[in-house]
């Protein structure tokens, strides 16, 4: 991955979290649920600077660690803005409410770029009473280093015909995509994302960590026989460097 070899590397931490680290050093977590059944063992420790999270929605599969992380290392979180005003609450100071088309600079030169997502988002805070209470809609990231190098972070989502404006739009160098299926897309819908979305890698996410979500890379692969398209596997903990 030519672009990351300035000193970049994405680490996936399981389910659909993911620790940036840019080439030039800056520390960007994606929806960093870090207790998830395959958290790699140390990753949490090996966190020793966040400059930026990225939380796409508020499940709690998603928004994770999001408050401790962000007060722990004052760390800027860009977010739809109602989720905003909620984490404001929960005292993570350096909220960057935004909305769908709008492009924030976070950690001093990196872009995150907010996109759409066909899912729901709400989160149970037991304070607040049984039921989820609304934290604005689902998004997705496309998140730019400083070298350039585009990354888009679907979220939880299925496939939508818009893709293909992200891809036209923004083209993302990786993308990084839902593939469990019953909460999200599967690996047939993945296929068309990733075909709409005109990028030639593909890291799959959100699928093993529950008894629902029961689409592979085997089957993502199949469905993308001939495109051309690099379905890059990690295991929990594995880079792309």
């Amino acid at each position: 991955m030519d672009s990351f070899l300035g000193g970049g590397r994405i680490t996936w931490l399981g389910h659909a979290a993911f620790r940036v680290d840019s080439v030039g050093g800056k520390v960007v977590l994606i929806d960093p649920w870090l207790s998830n059944p395959k958290m790699p063992a140390g990753a949490r420790e090996a966190l020793t600077r966040v400059d930026a999270i990225l939380p796409t929605h508020a499940h709690g599969d998603h928004l994770g660690d999001t408050v401790a992380l962000a007060k722990r290392f004052h760390a800027e979180v860009p977010c739809i803005a109602e989720l905003g005003h909620y984490l404001r609450a929960q005292g993570v100071e350096k909220t960057k409410p935004m909305n769908k088309g709008g492009t924030v600079t976070i950690a001093g030169d990196l872009k995150a770029t907010m996109v759409s997502a066909d899912h729901s988002s709400g989160y149970v805070d037991k304070s607040l009473g049984p039921l989820p209470v609304y934290l604005g809609e689902p998004a997705g990231f496309v998140l730019e280093l400083e070298n350039g190098f585009r990354l888009y972070h679907a979220g939880d989502t299925n496939v939508f015909g818009d893709m293909k404006l992200i891809g036209e739009l923004y083209a993302p160098d990786i993308v990084l995509l839902p593939i469990g299926g019953n909460y999200t897309m599967g690996p047939r819908e993945a296929a068309k994302a990733a075909r709409l979305l005109a990028s030639k890698r593909l890291l799959p996410m959100h699928y093993g960590t529950g008894s629902s979500l029961l689409g592979t890379p085997a089957e993502l692969r199949a469905e993308l026989q001939g495109s051309g398209i690099e379905v890059a596997e990690l295991e929990p903990g594995g880079s792309l460097t």
